[in-house]
C-alpha cells in the first residue's frame, strides 16, 4: 500500500519531469530515480511500466500544446516515430535480460558529447536550417527511431534529450521544432512500450494515474514556456539539464 507523502512525491516528481521533458527532453531521469528510491522492493520492469504511464500522457500533452504551431517535417519524423514504436516494444521486451551495469556509463557518456558540442556551437539549434536532401530524410529518420527507440524501451531516461540533440545535430532544425518533433516520438516509443507492460501486468495504475496527471499539468506549462521564450530559452535550459545528469550520473558512479 502506498502512502499519501509518498504518492504526493512522487506526484511532485512526475509534474517536474513533465515541465523538464516538455522542453528540452529528459524527465526520465528525474521521475525515474524518484520511482526507484520511493518505491524500494517493487520490481524494476514495474517502476519502468508504471513510469511509462506518466510519460506517455505528459509527452502527448506537450505535443498538442505545440500542434498548430510549430511544423512538424513529416519526412524525417514520420519514419523515425513508426520505426522507433516497433523497437521501443523490442526494448521493453529484453529489458529484463541484458546487463544494465553498462548504461549509465554509456549515458554518461553521450551527455558529454552533447553538451560540449552544444557549449562550442553558440548557433546550435538557433536557426532552422535542414541540411539532409529530401530523400534521405526518412532513412535518416529510421535510423534514429530504431537506435532511440530502443533505448527508450529498454531504458528510457534521456530519451528526449537525445531525440532533440539528434533533430538539432543531425538534420539543423531549430529547438522548437526538434522539441515539438521529438515528442511525436517519444510519443510512439512510450505507447509501444507501455503496451508490452501493460499486457505482462507490470503497471501499478493506482500509482500511475496520478502520476500521469501531475505529468500532464507539467509538460502543459513546459510547452507554454518554450513556444512564449523562443529557441534561446530552450537552449538555456537544454544545456543546464544535460549539465545536470552529467554531474548525476558521475557521482552515482562515484559513489557505487
Amino acid at each position: 500500500m502506498i502512502s499519501t507523502l509518498t504518492l504526493g512525491l512522487l506526484c511532485g516528481a512526475a509534474f517536474l519531469a513533465g515541465l523538464i521533458d516538455a522542453i528540452v527532453g529528459g524527465g526520465g531521469l528525474i521521475q525515474l530515480p524518484a520511482m526507484l528510491l520511493l518505491l524500494k522492493g517493487t520490481p524494476t520492469p514495474t517502476i519502468l511500466g508504471t513510469g511509462k504511464v506518466s510519460s506517455l500522457l505528459g509527452t502527448a500533452a506537450a505535443f498538442r500544446r505545440y500542434a498548430g504551431q510549430v511544423p512538424i517535417q513529416w519526412r524525417a519524423v514520420g519514419p523515425a516515430a513508426v520505426v522507433a514504436g516497433v523497437f521501443s516494444f523490442l526494448g521493453a521486451r529484453v529489458v529484463s535480460q541484458l546487463p544494465q551495469e553498462l548504461l549509465p556509463k554509456l549515458v554518461l557518456g553521450l551527455l558529454v558529447i552533447i553538451a560540449v558540442y552544444t557549449f562550442w556551437r553558440k548557433d546550435f539549434g538557433s536557426l532552422h536550417a535542414p541540411k539532409l536532401p529530401p530523400r534521405r530524410e526518412p532513412l535518416y529518420g529510421a535510423l534514429v527511431g530504431m537506435v532511440i527507440g530502443f533505448y527508450d524501451g529498454f531504458f528510457g531516461p534521456g530519451t528526449g534529450s537525445f531525440l532533440l540533440f539528434a533533430f538539432v545535430g543531425l538534420f539543423g532544425f531549430d529547438f522548437i521544432t526538434s522539441s515539438a518533433s521529438a515528442k511525436l516520438v517519444n510519443i510512439a516509443t512510450n505507447l509501444a512500450a507501455l503496451a508490452y507492460f501493460a499486457y505482462t501486468g507490470q503497471i501499478l495504475w493506482a500509482v500511475a494515474l496520478p502520476m500521469a496527471v501531475s505529468n500532464i499539468a507539467g509538460s502543459t506549462l513546459g510547452a507554454h514556456l518554450a513556444l512564449r521564450h523562443g529557441t534561446g530559452f530552450v537552449r538555456g535550459l537544454f544545456l543546464v539539464v544535460v549539465t545536470a545528469f552529467i554531474l548525476k550520473l558521475g557521482w552515482q558512479m562515484v559513489s557505487e
